[in-house]
């Protein structure tokens, strides 16, 4: 049940943290493995890491900010692997922390240009061969953010809240083809991208404080389970954002 063998996956930012975690367990779980972020050379050292552990993995650096870079991505693989049958929707971006107020347009345009506009973009490549094979896996990481307000990370949120509507868009309009789409809203987990929001240890306590499980998350937390997604395991599931967060959305904080 849990196999990807003979699957491609296509994962963008792939070169650390959640975006990694996710191209490794895919990769262990037998599939085709293309890593995706802006820097080629971080793209190569993660794609020799996989091959190093005798996975199958191919760098193409991508941009997700330009669609030629989007279109140069899908290409390239289609050329060497012959399909896309996973893609996750990980890269994004957050250039501001703090009251929306205080933000500039180019700041929103950024945001929902990175995080929204290329997954639009990205699937509106994508999806339509998936049709023709009558299979495809669709999955994109959102966040908690995208269900509640925000004094520090409101056009952040408000692009996440946007990929979880699109989920149910495409799961609509895709299901029809066998292709289901769904997205993953992590908690506050210990990476790079997150680094200001758990660095300082009283946050940290903080957070781990109105935390069922007691901790903040691990990348590998959210990529086992997008994994398990794309296998058999979640043939019945579309449309879905599945939170985890080790249940601090469900925690009454008082």
């Amino acid at each position: 049940m849990f196999d990807l063998s003979g699957k491609v996956a296509v994962v963008t930012g792939s070169t650390k943290g959640i975006g990694k975690s996710i191209a490794h367990n895919m990769a262990a779980l037998g599939a085709k493995v293309v890593i995706s972020s802006r820097k080629a050379d971080a793209c190569e050292h993660v794609t020799k890491e996989l091959a190093d552990q005798g996975f199958e993995a191919k760098s193409i650096p991508c941009h997700i900010g330009r669609k030629e870079d989007l279109e140069r991505l899908v290409s390239e693989t289609c050329k060497e692997f012959g399909k896309i049958d996973i893609l996750v929707c990980n890269a994004a971006t957050n250039p501001v922390f703090g009251p929306m107020q205080k933000a500039s347009d180019d700041a929103y345009d950024k945001i929902m240009d990175t995080n929204v506009k290329s997954v639009f973009q990205l699937c509106k490549l994508v999806c339509p061969d998936m049709a023709k094979r009558k299979d495809g896996v669709v999955i994109i990481i959102s966040s908690i953010g995208g269900f509640k307000g925000s004094k520090n990370l409101g056009l952040y949120s408000l692009s996440k809240a946007a990929e979880q509507q699109l989920v149910r868009n495409l799961a609509v309009e895709w299901g029809p083809h066998n292709i289901r789409v769904n997205a993953i809203a992590p908690g506050l987990i210990k990476t790079d991208f997150a680094r200001e929001l758990w660095e300082d240890p009283k946050k940290t306590e903080a957070v781990e404080r109105i935390t069922p499980l007691g901790r903040l998350g691990d990348p590998d937390d959210i990529g086992l389970l997008t994994a398990s997604l794309a296998t058999r395991a979640g043939n019945y599931l579309t449309g879905q954002t599945i939170t985890i967060d080790g249940g601090r959305m469900i925690t009454d904080p008082s």
